[in-house]
């Protein structure tokens, strides 16, 4: 499905026009001590004119038939491009930790990579301490993979996702 760049998009934000609307689709996740999971989700990329793209996750696992099991994460923040090609991303987890993230909009390509700068937990939040990010617009789909650090372990693969424009 093609999409349209708004008129009143701000100029640092027209290389990460190709995310804006909703996206849904499935994905898998797994990290050590838990049982690999499929999830569905649903991503939220809207902009105003003003210098960054807001974002919204939500996600569920399902079973192997794609029924709804439960709800699961939830995150939501602020994708902000920088005119040299930086992007700095701030996110909210429904878990109770928050990140900055920074990285690089591909100049000539619709993808994007960041890794954790800074990490913030709540006392009840879960043993993260830093992940890694790769969005990028394939054959008309998002695609993206997330890799993280937690409970001791190092940064390794722990979800990966292809939706579609909605």
């Amino acid at each position: 499905m093609p999409f349209e760049i708004p008129d009143n998009i701000h100029p640092r934000c027209a290389r990460l026009a190709w995310l804006l609307g909703t996206w849904a689709g499935n994905g898998r996740g797994e990290y050590p001590g838990i049982e690999p999971y499929q999830f569905g989700q649903e991503l939220i990329f809207q902009q105003d004119g003003r210098p960054f793209l807001h974002y919204m996750a939500r996600s569920w696992i399902v079973d192997d038939q794609g029924g709804h099991v439960r709800e699961a994460a939830q995150e939501t923040g602020f994708l902000r491009p920088q005119e040299d090609g930086g992007l700095e991303v701030v996110l909210a987890h429904n878990t109770g930790i928050v990140e900055t993230w920074y990285g690089e909009v591909h100049p000539e390509q619709p993808r994007f990579e960041i890794v954790t700068d800074a990490v913030v937990r709540t006392a009840t939040a879960r043993d993260y301490t830093s992940g890694k990010r790769l969005y990028g617009y394939v054959n008309g789909d998002l695609m993206y993979a997330f890799d993280m650090a937690a409970e001791g372990h190092p940064l390794q693969s722990h979800t990966h996702a292809q939706l579609k424009r909605q």
